[in-house]
């Protein structure tokens, strides 16, 4: 890898996704200003890439060119009135009066292409081939640098990415990448890379390691997403309320109580995945991942969100009062569904005996264990790792909604209460036998029980929640 970082120049027409595509490359979803507004790039702007710490790709984004036309002209006359080079007249150009008055912005991004390894030539595919696209390339070819065009929105409807490469082809550029700074692709980026590659011999190896070192970061990153939701879903399992059982129903604040806890756990969780994303809670707008200013649009605990998410329910609880939620009868610290659930009754009050101490065991005698249900579980994952879905999916410029799957039909209704319930990991089943594992029970700075059990049980959760993001499917476990 050489010891220069690559300098590349992001150049284009006014409003074809400059800017779009730096905030894509760098992450960055508050790089500079996107607008539908011409020119909103006024100065040249850069940010760099890293590679273990140390600049790889320095990137440039640069205002619109907007008067190829009068440019080319004014070039044209340059090279005409004395014995010159292409080059040398747009040298002589940047040299000029013309540079700081009538082609003020187009010479502050061909001053930056002539500083550059490459330049980075950023078409709108959507838009029809006019001769001013054709005079900007005729530009950028004086200036005696390698160009890359890079046709972005093409994931688009209305994109004509075919007439484009056939135009293209005829000015004989071949290095084409096509891009999406809406609907993120990490193929797309790798190309992009690859393209650079193949006209900048002296860089390759620094363009081979910040292609590796894209694909670790985001297998990286899905790791990491999966680790966050198993945390989010240990801590929903073992949250556990104890209450009264001199009454029919649990206390209605009981119930919100620990409603609200894990309303509150996910919603943390929700804002976890944001920053590890790098999107911020203020880039989520109505409709988007489905998120509204980075909040959920429907109760956790409602009927709709299960039905939404495809979680099939016994129906009658989850419609009423207890929705989302379960009580067992607590017998010496034990529960009788976690009883009937193992097949150990004896072995179980032993257990619990052990773990929690006669103080435990005299205070949960006679009572009833609140906690969150299977269903509400299932649709705290599918939740997440729909957003996470979203997230791996959206480009940092993205300005439009997200449109994720509609699950909402009859037929998908029909299915869903069909399917038999999936059974969740055994460490979610564990994580309710060891209350400590929750932090929605823990005060303070109160330390883990079995730390390294609980570790273990994020890990092996992490692990399969991994495969289900890799495999972009919500339909956890």
């Amino acid at each position: 890898m050489t010891t220069r970082p690559i300098a590349a120049a992001v150049v284009g027409h006014t409003n074809t996704g400059k800017t779009s595509l730096m905030r894509t490359l760098l992450r960055d979803a508050a790089f500079g200003e996107v607008s539908d507004r011409p020119a909103v790039t006024r100065h040249v702007e850069g940010a760099t890439l890293l590679l273990n710490g140390e600049p790889a790709l320095e990137l440039y984004d640069t205002p619109g060119l907007e008067d190829s036309i009068g440019l080319r002209e004014h070039l044209d006359r340059l090279a005409g009135s004395e014995v010159r080079d292409a080059t040398a007249a747009v040298e002589a150009m940047l040299a000029s009066d013309a540079a700081r008055d009538q082609f003020a912005q187009e010479a502050k991004a061909i001053r930056q292409v002539m500083a550059s390894d490459v330049a980075l030539y950023v078409i709108d595919a959507r838009q029809r081939i006019l001769a001013k696209y054709r005079d900007e390339l005729a530009i950028l070819a004086r200036c005696g640098r390698p160009v890359v065009p890079v046709l972005n929105f093409i994931a688009s409807d209305d994109a004509r990415t075919a007439e484009w490469r056939d135009q293209l082809a005829r000015l004989n550029l071949h290095a084409v990448a096509e891009f999406d700074t809406v609907v993120f692709d990490e193929l797309g980026e790798q190309r992009l890379f690859e393209k650079m590659r193949t006209l900048l011999d002296k860089h390759e190896a620094t363009l081979n390691a910040l292609i590796e070192d894209r694909r670790q970061q985001r297998e990286l990153l899905i790791q990491a997403s999966a680790r966050r939701i198993a945390e989010l879903l240990l801590d929903a399992a073992g949250a556990v309320r104890i209450v009264t059982a001199d009454r029919h129903h649990p206390r209605e604040e009981d119930l919100e109580s620990l409603r609200d806890d894990i309303r509150r756990a996910e919603q943390q969780c929700v804002d976890d995945l944001l920053a590890l994303h790098r999107f911020r809670p203020e880039d989520c707008h109505p409709d988007q991942l489905p998120l509204e200013q980075g909040q959920w649009d429907m109760d956790l605990f409602s009927q709709e969100a299960l039905r939404r998410f495809g979680v099939a329910t016994g129906g009658a609880a989850a419609a009423g009062a207890m929705a989302g939620l379960t009580v067992d009868i607590m017998l010496g610290g034990v529960t009788l569904g976690a009883m009937t659930g193992l097949g150990a009754a004896t072995g179980g009050l032993l257990g619990a005996t052990k773990t929690h101490g006669k103080r435990f065991y005299e205070r949960l005698r006679g009572k009833r264990e609140l906690r969150c249900d299977d269903a509400t579980l299932l649709l705290l994952a599918r939740r997440q790792i729909t957003l996470v879905h979203a997230l791996l999916r959206r480009g940092h410029a993205s300005q439009e909604p997200i449109q994720l799957a509609d699950r909402n039909d009859k037929r998908s209704d029909a299915r869903a209460a069909r399917r038999k319930q999936p059974r969740l990991p055994h460490e979610l089943a564990a994580a309710r036998w060891n209350p400590r594992w929750s932090s929605l029970n823990r005060t303070g700075a109160a330390s883990l029980i079995g730390a390294t059990k609980h570790e273990e049980a994020i890990e092996a959760i992490a692990a399969d929640l991994a495969r289900a993001l890799h495999r972009g499917d919500p339909t956890w476990p």
